[in-house]
């Protein structure tokens, strides 16, 4: 998805649809450090001009960007990303486009998620990886209007895992959001009701991480907009409620190499898991501590991070046991091309392309470590395990609290390494400022408390995911 690759045949491809299928309006879209979709509209007319320049924006006033001393940015559109988003936009049909952002004197911009997405691809390739997979499986709730006074949201339909049979809101949403996705060009792997009530689960069928990284933002916003049609919200927000389950985002991953997937071994009868793919396990496990702050980036995430939700908190791994914090999917076991790890712990809230190069990034790291600790697998629920039992068998835990994990990413030096030392400290200023908000909004007795999801979280969450 490189930029500087693409040819005059891909923006004539560009400008072809534009005028073939009446496309006056092209959205140009790019992630900020934190995840949120940032962008400018543009008319058709400009878009040989914007191919060969640029969008030039003032970064000091998108949060995490620049200083206002220094505040140029120029959004440069990916041509192989244009979409044409499949619903009118107040009549009018819109393309979308997504952007690297570049310094004005054409230098890739230190601050740009897609770029370190990037980064850890070309390394997985220097190490001889040809293909980094992924395949997230995101959780979203639907909810009616909530009270302005309390922040409560209002659920929008009854129903647990799997329920099927009574047509409700939920289903037609889903519904509708996989045939936008197909309108798109987007494969769905299954759909289907969660855990909770009004909660929902769409997953995407695995692709390279770059392109699944655009897709992933995309089907947040796609999910986002038909729910909004239908009269309701949809939220990416990892704990909206108290006492019920919160959403997450499982992510696969897997390593292929000239279409060999090299997480898989025939001989490994058990597991089929290569010496690789422990590698990289393990190093997931070594350095998963420090990049909980990417993978579970709010406040609000460390509400769903406490045991008994189906949420694991525990450094284990399995295949069929769900409170693993890696489990080794058995679906289809034995079959070279399925064989992947699941990391269980991210939520759908995060920075979709930082949370994909921290998990390669650590995993590339285990590889080049050549780490051999990787913990014997737990098949038994780890959330009936005792502390005493726990620590017999070498269980570990993920950090506890939203500051805990803070200061596991400030110290971490592969977490700088990953990021960049331009963005590293952007994340960091930006999570104790909101957790200076947190706690002028909830009041320091309330601060500490994990188990209840405050109305000023709501409110405050609800302007992003």
């Amino acid at each position: 998805m490189d930029n500087s690759a693409f040819t005059d045949r891909d923006v004539q491809s560009v400008i072809e649809q534009l005028f073939g299928q009446d496309i006056r309006y092209i959205r140009l879209w790019f992630p900020d450090p934190l995840g949120r979709i940032k962008g400018s509209n543009i008319s058709r007319d400009t878009i040989w001009n914007v191919f060969q320049d640029g969008s030039g924006f003032d970064g000091s006033s998108i949060e995490g960007l620049l200083r206002i001393q220094e505040s140029d940015l120029v959004a440069r559109p990916i041509p192989r990303t244009f979409r044409k988003l499949p619903y009118l936009v107040d009549g009018q049909a819109i393309g979308n486009m997504l952007c690297q952002i570049y310094t004005p004197d054409g230098r890739r911009f230190a601050g740009d998620p897609l770029w370190v997405l990037e980064k850890q691809v070309a390394a997985a390739a220097c190490l001889g990886y040809s293909t980094v997979n992924v395949g997230p499986e995101l959780e979203f709730f639907l909810f009616k209007n909530g009270s302005p006074q309390t922040g409560k949201p209002v659920l929008v339909h009854r129903g647990g895992y799997f329920d099927e049979g009574v047509a409700h809101l939920g289903a037609t949403v889903r519904m509708r959001a996989v045939e936008a996705f197909r309108q798109l060009g987007i494969s769905i792997e299954v759909d289907h009701g969660e855990v909770a009530d009004s909660q929902n689960e769409i997953d995407l069928h695995y692709q390279d991480a770059l392109s699944m990284a655009h897709n992933a933002m995309l089907y947040r916003t796609v999910v986002k907009e038909v729910a909004a049609q239908l009269g309701v919200s949809a939220s990416f927000m990892p704990k909206p409620l108290a006492g019920v389950n919160g959403s997450g985002m499982h992510i696969h991953t897997s390593l292929f190499t000239d279409g060999h997937n090299t997480f898989f071994d025939e001989q490994d009868t058990e597991y089929h898991l290569s010496a690789t793919a422990r590698q990289f396990m393990a190093g997931v496990f070594k350095y998963l501590p420090a990049g909980m702050i990417i993978l579970c980036q709010w406040v609000n995430s460390f509400k769903r991070l406490v045991p008994g939700y189906e949420a694991p908190v525990y450094l284990c791994w399995g295949r069929r046991n769900r409170s693993a914090l890696i489990r080794v999917p058995q679906y289809q076991m034995g079959k070279e091309r399925a064989t992947r790890i699941e990391v269980r712990c991210p939520d759908p809230a995060c920075n979709i392309p930082l949370a994909f190069a921290v998990i390669i990034g650590m995993g590339l790291q285990g590889i080049r470590e050549d780490l051999k600790s990787l913990p014997n697998p737990v098949e038994d629920d780890v959330f009936r395990l005792s502390k005493t039992q726990l620590k017999k068998r070498g269980i570990a835990s993920l950090p506890g609290s939203f500051n805990e994990a803070l200061a596991e990413f400030r110290d971490s030096g592969l977490m700088r390494t990953i990021l960049g030392d331009h963005l590293h400290g952007k994340i960091c200023d930006s999570k104790e400022a909101e957790w200076r908000d947190y706690v002028a909004g909830v009041g320091k007795k309330n601060a500490p408390i994990r188990t209840k999801v405050f109305p000023w979280e709501v409110t405050y969450y609800s302007r992003w995911v």
